[in-house]
């Protein structure tokens, strides 16, 4: 039983990681090189695109004309963005100014000889062979390719998440305490009144049991 709630522990724990990795704000700092709409399959890695409650459209072939931000990292390797609102449907970051944000990342757009460098926050994650892009929320021009703007709202969201863990652990605990822990006592009580009184009708019946063998011998 112990190993089951073991692994059952770990299994909660890396899926909560993975899901806060995937929702949580991160930024990066990138040099824009492109944006463009193209209209991209929608199959199994729906999950990772916007729903379509928030007015994205699909035709009947399940290709979405989908908005994407092309960028180079500073080390040179390549990032790519799609641009996508979110609406009021998870994650909640009520996203509804794609098509401003998209005219912003072709305002910035530069060359590597005269690069321009921004900070993207976004969420999601880049998986190549799926197809999966993270989701650009906004777009901030930084002094240079070094800049790595503090992550504030990650930081803010965990510490909400944190305090909010920290509360229902102190209330399980109260409830444990007063409710809990009493039920068990009394539970513990009542088997040893019950045990104690099997034991007590025992020795009586062993004794009743004794009285009428003695009595039968005499005879």
């Amino acid at each position: 039983m112990r190993w089951f709630l073991t692994v059952l522990g770990v299994v909660f724990g890396v899926t909560v990681f993975l899901f806060l990795d995937y929702a949580l704000p991160s930024k990066q700092t990138v040099r824009i090189t492109n944006t463009y709409n193209r209209l991209t399959e929608i199959g199994s890695n729906a999950i990772f695109y916007a729903s379509p409650d928030t007015g994205t459209v699909q035709n009947a072939q399940g290709q979405r004309d989908v908005r994407f931000i092309d960028t180079v990292r500073p080390n040179g390797k390549p990032y790519v963005y799609r641009n996508e609102d979110t609406g009021w449907i998870w994650p909640p970051y009520f996203k509804y100014d794609s098509s401003n944000l998209h005219a912003q990342a072709t305002d910035l757009k530069s060359t590597a000889a005269s690069p321009e460098w921004v900070s993207v926050t976004s969420y999601g994650w880049r998986v190549s062979w799926l197809s999966i892009y993270p989701n650009a929320i906004s777009i901030k021009p930084v002094a240079g390719p070094d800049v790595q703007p503090f992550n504030w709202p990650a930081i803010i969201i965990l510490l909400v998440l944190g305090l909010l863990l920290f509360l229902i652990w102190r209330m399980w605990n109260q409830f444990h305490e007063r409710s809990i822990e009493p039920a068990i006592r009394s539970a513990d009580e009542a088997w040893d009144r019950l045990d104690a009184q099997s034991d007590e009708a025992r020795d009586r019946a062993r004794g009743r049991l004794s009285r009428w063998w003695n009595r039968v011998r005499r005879r």
